[in-house]
């Protein structure tokens, strides 16, 4: 497989077979000079587009993704179910006992990963030191009781899935998720993704830049009761993606850092392999943890189109990026890393600015859905 070098304002490598998507790259930069943005993408294993362009971004740049971050809970989550250590359908009490407080002794592993167990914030609501903690966040959660019964509805746990996943994680294997996901996958594997920072690589951190809203723009975002609880609660000045002390911590929910070809990698590495290994995660595995676990209305997002596997999200109206065994997840501020295995195609793309009102940027979710359908 050749990959032609880009010449122009798309800097990078494609396959010859990717002249479309070239040139709907080269518009995008053509028709917005502030525009910054690296994509790339693998087809079983084997790069097939590797590109970046405008003045923000460079071949090496790394930004904090937002809730792309959480792949690497869901990919870790999934290693530890390929090797049997856990079972997604064990009560989190069986792993973690005082989870078992105030009524939550029967919520699964499964309901837990899935945003079924209600615990989207702690009551009170928990403060940026205990968020930004390996454990004290967790233990809050723990004693906390559930906003709804679990199980009888879910509802986007946009931090708290981080806390919850990482001391899942320790009760399991002795390691906090951070070890895990830097010994087992981000190091073997050759990654650029990072939970946490290393102080040798800060210089290459590129600080996201705020979304434009349109002056046209009248609308008044909808919440449900929750949402206020939820965003809106958390004391003190951290800032999740743009703060130091945040990155350099590197919560599993929202403050990773990385290059699109390391979250692109992140996703062959697991379902297809990459390098001509053999992937860490099997069909099985894959399958598992990749299948749709809710859909529907979202509690503290209020949207009514919401669908979410082991972690990771599922295709929905709209977050149309694959296929029905596609799963990925996306950013606040416009990134999108994704695998579809029907496909082959691992995905990634992240971006300086993203476009209003945030999520997913929809360039990146037609992108992702066409690189599929062209490779195919």
């Amino acid at each position: 497989m050749t990959l032609s070098d880009l010449t122009g304002a798309l800097h990078g490598r494609a396959d010859e077979r990717l002249a479309e998507i070239v040139g709907r790259l080269e518009g995008f930069l053509a028709g917005d000079a502030d525009l910054s943005f690296q994509v790339a993408a693998f087809r079983d294993g084997v790069p097939v587009l590797d590109a970046w362009g405008g003045p923000h971004l460079g071949e090496r740049s790394v930004t904090v993704p937002y809730s792309v971050t959480k792949n690497t809970l869901g990919l870790s989550v999934a290693l530890l179910v390929e090797r049997g250590e856990l079972d997604l359908d064990a009560p989190v009490a069986h792993y973690w006992p005082e989870f078992a407080a105030k009524g939550k002794g029967a919520v699964t592993v499964r309901q837990l990963l899935s945003h079924q167990a209600g615990l989207p914030q702690a009551t009170p609501p928990l403060s940026w030191d205990e968020l930004l903690d390996h454990h004290a966040g967790a233990e809050r959660l723990a004693a906390s009781w559930p906003f709804w019964r679990p199980g009888s509805g879910f509802g986007y746990h946009a931090i708290t899935i981080g806390n919850l996943g990482d001391e899942l994680v320790f009760r399991v294997t002795g390691r906090t998720l951070h070890e895990f996901y830097e010994q087992e996958i981000r190091a073997p594997h050759d990654v650029d993704f990072f939970l946490g920072l290393p102080a040798s690589e800060e210089e290459r951190l590129v600080d996201l830049l705020p979304m434009i809203r349109p002056v046209s723009d009248t609308t008044v975002p909808a919440f449900s009761a929750l949402g206020p609880v939820v965003f809106g609660s958390t004391a003190g000045d951290v800032d999740l993606a743009g703060s130091p002390r945040s990155w350099r911590y590197g919560h599993p929910a929202g403050s990773g850092t990385g290059t699109a070809r390391g979250l692109a990698r992140l996703f062959a590495a697991a379902v297809t392999g990459v390098d001509g290994a053999a992937p860490f995660l099997s069909a099985d595995t894959v399958s598992q943890v990749g299948q749709q676990q809710i859909r529907g209305y979202d509690e503290v997002l209020h949207q009514h189109d919401r669908a979410h596997a082991i972690v990771f999200q599922k295709p929905s109206q709209q977050l149309a990026f694959g296929g029905p065994r596609a799963f990925g997840h996306d950013g606040a501020m416009g990134a999108l890393a994704c695998v579809d295995p029907d496909t082959g195609l691992a995905f990634a793309w992240t971006i300086a600015r993203g476009p209003w009102p945030g999520g997913a940027d929809p360039r990146a979710v037609a992108l992702a859905r066409d690189l599929g359908r062209i490779l195919s």
